[in-house]
Formats: C-alpha cells, structure tokens, sequence
C-alpha cells in the first residue's frame, strides 16, 4: 500500500478523530511519553507568557503535555485535520489554547507569526510530505535560542525493534482500526514508521536543517529504539548577542 499523502492523509485523520483517542489509550506510556519530550525542551515551567507551537496537535494530545509542562504558556496548536482539530479544541483547557486549521505549508497564510520561544512537533515529520520544509518553518517561526522538540516514531536501525513495531501492529494495532472502519491511516501510519529516517538519520536531519546542540533521545517501556525525541536549539543569528537569555 503506498503512503497517504496531503489531502487523502487529512481525510484518513478526519475519519479517525472520534476513535483516535481509544487507540492511544491502548498504548502504554503515550501520554507520559508526550509529557518528557515536552521537558526535554529545556523550558523553565514556572515562566509566564512563554509561545509555544504545537505543530500537528491531532486530538490535543500532545497540546495537553506541554499544558502541564508548562503550564504558563501561550500555546498555538496547529492541525492540518479539521475533525481532529475540534477534538482537541473540545477538551477543558486551564489556559485558552489558539487551534489553527493549516497545513504546515500555509501557517503564515493562517496568521501564525513567530517568534515562538518553542515548536513542538508530534507524530508530523514522518506524515509530512516534504519534512525538511516542515523544519525549515520550524527555524524560521523560532526565536534566536528557541527550542525544538520533534517527538517521532523513528526505529534505531536495530532488527529487534523493527520486528516489535511490527508486532505490535500486526497483533494489535490494525484489527482494531479495521474494526472501527480506519484500516488504511493505519496501514499508513505502520508503513510510515519503517519507510521514515531511522532515529540517527532523524538527528542528522534536524542539524541540516541549522539546529545546533542536537540530541536523539530515547523513551522508555516497550517503545525503546522505536520512539526518540529529538531535542534542538536554533542559533543565534547573524547580529546578536551570543549571551543565552535563558
């Protein structure tokens, strides 16, 4: 099966948004696991007024880990899923939460402006067409020293952990999607994890794409060598102090 792409991706993750969040609550960790990568950026929590873009929010999963991690932030969450987007802005949020409905490609167009002090991106690069386009908005959205987090199922290159994502798809993951009618997004989504950059081939990517003090870091439970965060820094830019204000 090929890869969905753009417009039919969006439909599949439309058609996906009211059983979305069941299937994540079978996975062990996901939200712990959203809530670490989201530390990992190296932001003080206890900051007020701190902006923070969550690139592909989905269903606010990944909206809700930087809402608890930094709990006084200015979040923008952005989703190119009408139906999952409106899953997200429906959940009880403590501070208001700015939903975008915009593919990575057109957030200027939908009067997304940095700088933000974070992008966070969730589960994205792997869907998205063209990912280094999607890092080179990241850099340009980022403040001078903003941060960057890129939470992706990307396999350490080692064949035990290819054969458990495969496993745990086969075994669990795809009878029940195409119980609820959502088979191919996820045949998608297994098939996107083994055609995507392995967890190093990621962190290289990341650094082309000007980050500097790149870090591949992995989760813990059964996702060890399948999930890693990415965390980065953007430069500081031509004509600026070096002096880190953090």
């Amino acid at each position: 099966m090929p890869l969905l792409r753009d417009a039919q991706l969006a439909y599949a993750f439309d058609h996906a948004a009211r059983s979305y969040d069941t299937l994540v609550a079978a996975n062990p960790g996901y939200h712990a696991h959203l809530r670490r990568s989201a530390r990992r950026l190296g932001l003080p929590p206890e900051v007020a007024g701190l902006r923070v873009l969550d690139l592909g929010c989905g269903t606010g999963a990944s909206t809700a880990a930087l809402a608890a991690v930094l709990p006084g932030a200015d979040i923008t969450a952005v989703d190119a899923s009408g139906g999952m987007l409106r899953r997200a802005a429906a959940r009880p949020w403590a501070r208001p939460v700015r939903f975008v409905h915009a593919p990575v490609e057109q957030l200027q167009e939908a009067g997304v402006d940095g700088p933000f002090d974070a992008v966070f991106a969730a589960y994205l690069l792997r869907n998205a067409t063209d990912p280094d386009a999607v890092l080179a908005a990241a850099r340009r959205l980022l403040a001078p020293h903003g941060r960057l987090a890129v939470h992706e199922y990307a396999l350490s290159g080692r064949a035990a952990h290819r054969a458990v994502w495969n496993a745990v798809c086969g075994g669990l993951v795809l009878p029940v999607a195409a119980l609820l009618g959502d088979g191919p997004l996820y045949r998608h989504l297994r098939r996107s994890v083994l055609c995507f950059d392995t967890a190093g081939a990621l962190g290289r990517r990341v650094a082309r794409a000007g980050f500097e003090r790149v870090r591949v870091l992995p989760l813990p439970g059964w996702q060890t060598g399948i999930t890693h965060t990415v965390a980065a820094r953007r430069p500081m830019g031509p004509g600026t102090s070096e002096e880190d204000p953090r």
